[in-house]
This record gives structure tokens, sequence and C-alpha cells, in this order.
């Protein structure tokens, strides 16, 4: 798969990345690098622990990540999400970490088959 090719897989900017970081080498090093954050565990867990400022902050980060690397679909996700928690726990909020958790893994599986095809 190619790094265009994973950008569709997971619903992103191609181009706008591209645009902003201006190497398919340098994007490719911080996509890889997505696969060892943390931010998505930390979500799941405050969830969990109804612990819903950490939740916020996690989603946060999640969310700004996304920006940058310009994964379209789980920033727009997180997004809604970071929007929710920034006054506490709502109605809508399992609906959306639901939705974040089904774009992030989107995003892991298509990552983690960009990182399968790359030469060790």
């Amino acid at each position: 798969m190619t790094l265009k090719e994973c950008y569709a897989a997971l619903d992103g900017d191609y181009e706008g990345v591209i645009a902003r970081l201006r190497s398919e080498k340098m994007v490719q090093k911080f996509v890889l690098k997505f696969l060892n954050d943390k931010s998505f565990e930390l979500l799941e867990t405050s969830m969990a622990g109804k612990n819903y400022e950490e939740a916020f902050r996690a989603s946060h980060t999640i969310k700004g990540v996304c920006q940058n690397l310009s994964f379209t679909k789980l920033y727009e996700s997180s997004c809604r999400l970071t929007d929710n928690l920034r006054t506490g726990y709502g109605e809508e909020t399992d609906a959306l970490v639901r939705q974040v958790e089904e774009d992030y893994k989107q995003t892991i599986a298509a990552i983690e088959e960009l990182q399968a095809g790359i030469p060790a």
C-alpha cells in the first residue's frame, strides 16, 4: 500500500498533508508514529473510569494530531467528541466515543497495512 492509498483507506486528505509537511517521507514518518500514540488508550481508560476531564484532554489530543496529519474522518469524530466533553458527560457522549473508536480502528488498520508494505 502506498501512502496515498493509506490516506484513501482512512478517509484522510493526502494532498493537504503533503502541502503542509512538504514531503512524503516526512508524512510517512509521522503517520507511522501515530501507531505509538497512547491518546486513544487514555480516552478508553478515562471513559471507563468516568474521568470526563481526562477523557476531554485525550480526545482533544487525538483531534489535534489528526488535524495535523489530515486524518479527516477521525479528526471530525474526535472534534465532535471533544466539543461534547468540554462540559462533561452528555447524553450523546457514549455514541460519540463509539464513533471515534470505529474511526480510530479504521485509521490504525490502514496505517498497519502501510507499515506492512515498507521494507525493513
